[in-house]
């Protein structure tokens, strides 16, 4: 160690006062430095730990209930008419640094291996650019700007809220995470603005090695622009970096069109005396010349040939001779075994998604199909697993499908979620189309888990351990959500637990739905207490309960409001700003026809009841002569202010329908129970794996309608489903609004 003694001295002092140890020392102190790191206020190696149990909610399989609607499954089951096997896609609703340790540590690691393991993963975190997660939603022929939620407006804020230094935080235990979830051989993508990129580019030498192939690839993404200050920016970079040299590498070339012989090779003197071009067409060709032959396109890069492969050209007729005296000869077709000209690290020849395009999903940052296709192709095999941990619209996973990957796609927002659902069902029926085959997707969360770890539940806990905690919890969850909701704790009126300006308020519990049964003792209470409003937040709700509880609730004096606890509720800067909102429960109206075996389903009515802006406020803002799409009493309104000042408010939604942007169906409910796989450590501090019923069910995607930026139409009547045998079913119908939210309606058909 070739450290001096005051320098040894003043390393001691340091570490006596818990101060930590400067950059320069660490080559000296530690047998294995890293090659280049990355040093900014904060940095920690930490990551977290959690194994947090993946929640199942809905399982696809391109469900339209068709003739020959599965003939391109993987390992298709005729009996059942759903894949049967093999591995099933993942598209996962949650923060992804909880997901990537849930995937590293969990259960489903194991399956990740047996799939051949993580072979590529391409990320495209936030920019830098203001992004909001907005999201435009067409109303007729005006657009709705879709506010973002409080928790992904957070989560941006929290990745560029303090500039480069949080923006490295995030990404850096992102890449550690995703380092340890990978295959030996398998290689990163990380798609990054030019402002941030030189940092980026020092965490990925810190992360997976100096020494590992690397690529700095330029995308130029948008026509050149004049700046009367600065270069005009008109590129993103994309860092490639593989985790060993036995990589997957399949070269993308860049296409041309002939080939022809270079001037610089049109003289050649060979063994002191000197041929033309001329000699190539002559009936014998002078031995042991040699001719570079190139591409018109730059960069030029060329070949040599000894003069047997150009007979041979020539013998074949791909060597077309000049027409006119003084001419070059052109090679007509350019060899087989190099079909361009390889691509480098300069990307000019892929667009942004347009707005026509039919790719495009209203994403500001959506990133073309084009793209993702070279990466992937490039980088991967058919068959092997692939992974976009910020996958927004679904490009990558639409395109992997295309392509014959596997994957595993997560996004922290819904809605994001949602449309990506909707992308992927779409290139599954593009693919039965086409007679080629697909794989079903399974759409993940973390459900109550991940809920019990925000309040500082550890999910890891035996049963026993975790429900004592719970009861311990408690008041601080209470006081968490009702804080949330503006209302004040009440201790003297039980079931209730707060109360808001004249209603009374019931929680419901953190780790499961909230019952008919609870929401009845409420009704029953709030009469005996003369209350004549009732509030219920819950996280999720017995299925069924709207309408049958308001109605119960109506006919005994009782208005009773169902309302969604958002996850925002666990962000305490939302809380403080008051930026929580919570959302009733929507209403759903089906109508199951039978007859016979036969079962077909019909859409009747739909409710939602939200709010999106203070209008009044919004109007005071708007100048005269402006306009604004907003949600006001759960109508889309318009609201005009006309150059006199005078304001106007058109309803757009006119129908219920307006407010249905997907719908789908499970006719047998019931017949698939979910389980989960939970990580407990028992006293000894050893791990163990168990299977656990929930009791709730997977809802099994059979036939499905919805819109698309392309075509607005919805069928709200089904297909005919024909059961196997008589019986009693129960059929489950999930809809989704708008928004991204869903509702849940089950109804029993005896057949």
């Amino acid at each position: 160690m070739s450290l001096t003694d005051r320098e040894k001295e003043q390393l001691k002092a340091m570490i006596d006062a818990g101060e930590p140890i400067p950059p320069k020392y660490r080559a000296v102190l530690f047998a294995d430095p890293h090659e280049a790191e990355l040093i900014w206020p904060g940095k920690t190696s930490e990551v977290t730990s959690v194994v947090l149990p993946f929640q199942s909610i809905e399982q696809i399989d391109e469900p339209r209930a068709e003739m020959n609607s599965n003939l391109g499954l993987f390992d298709f089951d005729a009996a059942t008419g759903r894949q049967a096997g093999g591995w099933t896609n993942k598209l996962i609703w949650g923060d992804n640094k909880l997901v990537l340790a849930s995937l590293k540590n969990g259960p489903l690691r194991e399956e990740i291996e047996k799939a051949g393991g993580l072979k590529l993963v391409y990320i495209d975190p936030p920019f830098d650019i203001g992004a909001d997660f907005s999201v435009d939603i067409n109303i007729g022929e005006d657009t709705l700007t879709k506010e973002p939620s409080v928790i992904e407006e957070l989560a941006y804020r929290d990745t560029w809220g303090r500039g480069a230094e949080s923006y490295l935080t995030m990404i850096y235990e992102r890449l550690l995470l995703i380092r340890g979830l990978m295959s030996p051989n398998g290689s990163v993508y990380v798609h990054v603005g030019p402002n941030i990129a030189y940092y980026v580019r020092a965490l990925l030498e810190e992360v997976f090695g100096g020494k590992r192939p690397t690529t700095d690839i330029c995308w130029k993404r948008v026509t050149a622009h004049g700046d009367s200050k600065r270069w005009g920016v008109v590129h993103d970079v994309i860092f490639w970096k593989a985790l060993s040299e036995d990589f997957a590498w399949n070269p993308a070339f860049e296409p041309y069109s002939e080939g022809y012989v270079d001037d610089k090779y049109s003289n050649v003197t060979t063994d002191g005396r000197r041929y033309t071009l001329s000699d190539m067409s002559s009936p014998n060709p002078r031995p042991n010349m040699m001719y570079e032959w190139r591409g018109h396109k730059p960069p030029r890069l060329g070949w040599r040939y000894e003069l047997e492969t150009m007979e041979r050209l020539f013998a074949e007729g791909r060597i077309e001779l000049a027409k006119k005296e003084g001419g070059r000869p052109r090679l007509k077709r350019f060899l087989d075994e190099m079909p361009g000209i390889p691509l480098g690290s300069v990307w000019t020849d892929i667009h942004p998604v347009n707005s026509q395009a039919h790719e495009d999903t209203s994403y500001d940052t959506q990133k073309p199909e084009a793209l993702l296709n070279r990466i992937v192709s490039a980088s991967s095999n058919e068959g092997d697993l692939i992974a976009d941990f910020f996958c927004g619209s679904g490009t990558t996973l639409a395109v992997a499908e295309k392509l014959g990957r596997k994957w595993i796609g997560c996004d922290l927002g819904r809605f994001a979620i949602h449309t990506s659902r909707k992308r992927l069902i779409g290139v599954q029926r593009e693919l039965k189309a086409a007679t080629k085959a697909y794989r079903s997707f399974e759409i993940l969360n973390l459900g109550k888990y991940e809920r019990q770890y925000f309040v500082g539940i550890d999910p890891t806990l035996p049963e026993k351990e975790r429900r004592a905690l719970s009861i311990q919890k408690e008041e601080h969850y209470l006081t968490l959500i009702l804080n949330a909701y503006k209302a004040e704790r009440a201790f003297q009126s039980p079931p209730f637990h707060g109360r808001k300006a004249g209603s009374l308020v019931l929680v419901g519990p953190i780790d499961a739905p909230v019952t008919q049964s609870q929401v009845h003792e409420a009704i029953v209470a709030a009469q005996k207490l003369k209350v004549s409003r009732v509030d219920v937040l819950g996280f999720e709700f017995e299925m069924g309960l709207v309408p049958h509880a308001q109605d119960e609730a109506r006919a005994k004096g009782v208005s009773l409001a169902l309302r969604y606890i958002p996850k925002d509720v666990f962000d305490r800067r939302a809380v403080e700003k008051g930026q929580v909102v919570f959302y009733d429960v929507a209403f759903v109206e089906i109508h199951p026809a039978v007859k016979g075996q036969t079962v077909i389903v019909t859409l009747k009515d739909f409710g939602v009841y939200y709010r999106q802006d203070d209008v009044e406020a919004l109007v005071a803002s708007m100048k005269n002569g402006g306009s604004k799409v907003t949600v006001d009493k759960g109508q889309v309104v318009k609201v005009t202010k006309d150059k006199s000042g005078v304001v106007k408010r058109e309803v757009l939604t006119k129908s219920w329908q307006d407010w249905i942007d997907y719908w789908a169906v499970d006719f047998d409910f019931t017949s698939r129970a979910e389980t989960i796989r939970v990580v407990e450590t028992d006293a000894k501090g050893e791990t163990h794996e168990r299977s656990v019923r929930t009791g709730n069910f997977i809802f099994e995607n059979e036939w499905q309608s919805f819109r698309t930026r392309q075509d607005r139409t919805l069928e709200l009547k089904t297909a005919p489903h024909d059961y196997p045998k008589k019986g009693k079913y129960k059929i489950a119908v999930k809809v989704i609004d708008i928004f991204g939210n869903d509702t849940t309606k089950v109804v029993e058909v005896t057949i």
